[in-house]
């Protein structure tokens, strides 16, 4: 905890110098280090849109972890963004995967805990086991670093925590720097966690009443892979619950199984192809703000804007594409910046999710 309190106080102390030179009184001064952009490119909306830190500053720390958020606290991005599974004893945690294979010494803790395919799941530990265990950067199959580049000291401990200690922190950071910075829950699998009886969707939405998110005005957009649960969610948990808060359609290709829903009680693969179609992006925004895509999703092979894109306009839905992370800037662009210029200007986006906030928000601040 020693260790974790040093780090913590670190990051505060350097992200805040780094927010007050990404800053927009400050960019200014720092023109001359501007990307070289063609003129075509420069955004419509005088280049400020969203920045949505991506499990908080994971291009920089281990993803979803306190220091990783306070980092990208510090930064300034305008969202952190927090992906939610279920414990066995019904506390949420953030953490992207069911499982927690690939940043977790799981293991080793608890080598004996894995299901018969080898994995072991959030969903099979209290929140008492999980705090035992150690974060480190996101690995492959293989054991290898999924990006060799990143942050890599097995010596510097971080941990997993709830969502409840997350928002504390959220809150607690907007009132000691008069800002407010917004959260992006993810509700993750609600289908897997319904098939162990566990409702995440009215879990999460109880834990942002109890935090004060209530209304759209609020600083808050929910996510999800799942358009049935979303549908539930706008046209029964909400209104049970007295609130009404933006919801966001994740967008994904049949062939990643993201979601299944349940047909004649038997659980199939979602089939997302509507959602690409004449129509689909209407139908969206009867029960959702907004959509969440995968950045190729908004363009065809020329670059131009894909019809989910032109549709999803038109039906009025913000859209915010995923992920903008500095190793995979396509090859089509010259830099991350220019790759990111071409989006936010030319295609027009409302922002992005990026494990580079600090790369991203310098680009919204010229």
């Amino acid at each position: 905890m020693k260790a974790n309190s040093f780090i913590l106080k670190l990051i505060l102390s350097l992200s805040a110098l780094t927010y007050a030179i990404l800053s927009p009184t400050a960019a200014v001064a720092t023109s001359s280090n501007k990307p070289n952009i063609n003129e075509s490119t420069t955004p419509s909306n005088d280049g400020k849109f969203t920045v949505i830190a991506h499990r908080g500053a994971s291009g920089h720390l281990p993803e979803h972890t306190i220091p990783a958020k306070a980092l990208a606290y510090g930064l300034g991005a305008h969202y952190l963004e927090q992906d939610l599974v279920m414990t066995k004893d019904n506390q949420l945690i953030v953490h992207h995967d069911l499982t927690l294979d690939a940043t977790t010494n799981v293991a080793a803790i608890f080598p004996t805990k894995a299901r018969a395919d080898g994995h072991f799941y959030v969903i099979d530990f209290t929140l008492d086991e999980l705090r035992q265990l150690s974060v480190h950067e996101r690995k492959k199959d293989t054991g290898e670093m999924k990006y060799p580049a990143r942050f890599n000291n097995s010596v510097t401990p971080f941990h997993l925590h709830t969502f409840e200690e997350e928002l504390a922190l959220i809150k607690s950071l907007n009132k000691t720097t008069c800002r407010n910075v917004g959260i992006y829950p993810e509700i993750k699998s609600p289908w897997f966690h319904h098939q162990h009886d566990k409702d995440i969707s009215l879990a999460v939405l109880k834990a942002l009443k109890t935090s004060g998110y209530l209304n759209k005005e609020d600083n808050v957009y929910v996510q999800s892979f799942d358009p049935n649960e979303l549908q539930r969610i706008k046209q029964t948990l909400l209104p049970s619950l007295g609130m009404n808060i933006k919801l966001v359609q994740l967008i994904a290709y049949n062939d990643w199984h993201e979601t299944k829903e349940k047909v004649n009680e038997q659980w199939h693969n979602y089939d997302y192809n509507w959602m690409f179609e004449v129509g689909g992006a209407s139908k969206i925004s009867s029960y959702a703000d907004g959509i969440g895509p995968w950045f190729p999703m908004l363009i065809d092979d020329k670059l131009s804007p894909s019809t989910l894109l032109s549709n999803a306009k038109k039906a009025g839905l913000t859209i915010h594409p995923y992920t903008f992370r500095l190793e995979d800037t396509p090859q089509q662009f010259e830099s991350f910046e220019q790759w990111l210029h071409y989006y936010t200007g030319t295609l027009g986006i409302d922002g992005i999710f990026t494990d580079q906030p600090d790369r991203a928000l310098a680009l919204a601040n010229e």
